[in-house]
């Protein structure tokens, strides 16, 4: 028993004296890393991850941007064909050849400049004071919206209201030409003043059918102008006459036509400004119950001063509302006939028979208008404009 533990024993201590090689391993040497070349190490990373996610972001906004601006280039060109055309639609072709223009302007536009652009377009758009609808407006609410006077379509400007109920006289000269064009003055729907040449052939007829209309007749008596070349026509004063056959002429011319209501001169520019023919005129007219209206076809006229010599009223006209047959001028002239007639209580305006294939036309046409702002149309006998001296 004794041997055995020995032999035991023994074997242990030489298995340790064996043992002891394996049982110590070769450690490997430890490495140490500085604190600040780590944090060094770890702010890389993030600058790096920044970097990373910050040139992600920008991407994304320049593609944003880049359809932001094409949407806007693909919206301007229907806008502004709503805007020019009201309500018309645009066609089906038209966002295609939208989607291409975006194209072209990002080839002829600097980067730079995108920006500068893009605020034009957004301040026309909403500066712009036309709403587009949403429903196609209809015919009765269009009609609505639009004031009664367009200057754009009709050339008729914004007429103001008449004071006081301010008259208007519209006298027609030349009447007796013909008959034809006499007519369609005599069918206008107010009162008017027609002035007939004696010794033509259609002077007699023209004068009735003036009378039989209820319109105001009078005689459109004939006088040498300054420029003797022109024929003032038969039944004219001219210089070369005594007072006495100034006076027979008017009676037989008044005889003719008559009756009327008073008189003015054709051209006469030469007689008017001779004081005392044209002071024979107005005493005649006035012994005979008439009344006389200046035309005034010269500046020089001296009935201003024959009237106060002689004690007796007359008329002078305004102005003339067809030296011209454009619509334009013809508006633009009875315009100014109605500021006068604000002005002094009444307005004389004289047109011309001849100018038949236009001015009843637009007579007609303003005479709702005016009558509808106050004005009054009447005659020369019932205007009021008298001038006494």
């Amino acid at each position: 028993m004794i041997q055995k533990k020995k032999n035991t024993a023994g074997k242990t201590k030489s298995q340790k004296k064996k043992s002891v090689p394996h049982k110590r391993k070769a450690r490997k040497p430890k490495v140490y890393i500085p604190v600040n070349k780590i944090i060094a190490l770890c702010t890389i990373v993030v600058i790096l991850c920044t970097a990373l996610l910050l040139v992600n972001t920008l991407s994304e906004i320049n593609v944003y941007h880049s359809e932001k601006t094409a949407s806007a280039e693909i919206q301007r060109p229907v806008q502004t064909e709503k805007k020019s055309g009201g309500q018309q639609k645009p066609s089906g072709n038209v966002k295609s050849q939208a989607e291409k223009k975006p194209e072209v302007k990002k080839q002829e536009l600097p980067e730079n400049k995108k920006s500068e652009a893009e605020k034009n377009i957004s301040k026309k758009d909403s500066s712009s004071p036309v709403k587009q609808p949403e429903a196609p407006v209809s015919s009765a609410s269009s009609e609505k919206s639009v004031p009664p006077i367009k200057k754009p379509s009709s050339g008729i400007p914004e007429i103001p209201p008449a004071v006081n109920g301010a008259k208007l006289v519209l006298i027609f000269d030349d009447g007796g030409q013909n008959l034809s064009q006499l007519e369609s003055f005599l069918a206008l729907p107010f009162p008017v003043t027609v002035a007939v040449l004696p010794k033509l052939a259609h002077s007699k007829q023209a004068a009735e059918r003036v009378r039989k209309s209820g319109k105001e007749l009078m005689l459109h008596q004939p006088m040498q102008a300054i420029n003797l070349s022109v024929n003032p026509g038969p039944g004219a004063i001219t210089p070369d006459m005594t007072l006495y056959e100034i006076e027979t002429c008017l009676r037989e011319n008044i005889a003719e036509i008559g009756p009327v209501r008073g008189l003015n001169n054709h051209e006469g520019s030469l007689i008017c400004e001779d004081e005392v023919k044209i002071g024979t005129v107005l005493q005649v007219s006035s012994n005979m119950g008439l009344y006389f209206v200046d035309s005034r076809t010269t500046s020089q006229t001296r009935v201003p001063q024959a009237a106060m010599s002689l004690g007796l009223s007359y008329y002078e006209r305004n102005v003339f509302i067809d030296n011209t047959k454009n619509r334009a001028d013809i508006i633009s002239e009875i315009m100014k006939g109605v500021s006068i007639a604000n002005k002094n209580g009444a307005a004389i305006m004289i047109g011309h028979v001849w100018s038949a294939d236009v001015l009843p036309e637009i007579l007609s046409e303003l005479y709702p208008l005016l009558s509808g702002k106050g004005y009054v149309f009447t005659t020369v006998s019932a205007s009021g404009a008298l001038i006494t001296p």
